[in-house]
């Protein structure tokens, strides 16, 4: 079972790591989303999650940097056991043929997930700057949701077919 986060006594340097950890978990999640739609030849679903890749990453040196001035290199006690699919897009979310506007309806879905986690867990948090740190987190992701509603108003309808179309019927062995 993997341990548990006590948000009650969560420290700052505690939480900047979950919070690394999170758009590390993202990153790797997007950029295997990339290669499977690069593998089944839809590039535009490809180069999104590429974007939303970069755009973890980023964050996460952004929070790491953060980390490092405050607490130099004091290890990590927050590991990566404690965290799943926080904000990385669940793995049932990929399909051979995505359209762009599907892969941007993943991506949004993530950034409300990660969004649902950082309010849940506000109530529980007793030190004022982990509070601040997640609710700056959790603004954070209200923003990306709002960008990726932005770029998904941009795209033109789906085509209208579903997974289903694109399921070969079985044959005789």
């Amino acid at each position: 079972m993997a341990p548990r986060i006590d948000f009650a006594s969560l420290s700052l340097m505690d939480a900047l790591d979950l919070a690394v950890l999170i758009e590390e978990e993202a990153q790797e999640r997007y950029e295997e989303f990339a290669a499977q739609m690069e593998q089944h030849r839809t590039p535009e679903a490809a180069a999104f999650f590429r974007l939303m890749a970069i755009n973890e990453a980023k964050h996460g040196r952004e929070l790491a940097a953060r980390r490092s001035q405050l607490f130099g290199g004091v290890p990590a006690t927050a590991t990566r056991a404690m965290i799943f699919d926080v904000e990385a897009p669940d793995y049932d979310e990929a399909r051979a043929f995505m359209s762009p506007r599907r892969a941007m309806k993943a991506a949004l879905a993530s950034e409300a997930k990660a969004h649902a986690f950082f309010v849940a867990a506000l109530p529980a948090i007793q030190n004022p700057e982990v509070r601040a740190l997640f609710e700056e987190l959790r603004d954070e992701e209200v923003y990306h949701q709002e960008l990726v509603k932005t770029e998904l108003a941009k795209l033109p309808p789906d085509s209208g077919l579903s997974d289903e179309d694109f399921v070969d019927e079985p044959t005789a062995q």
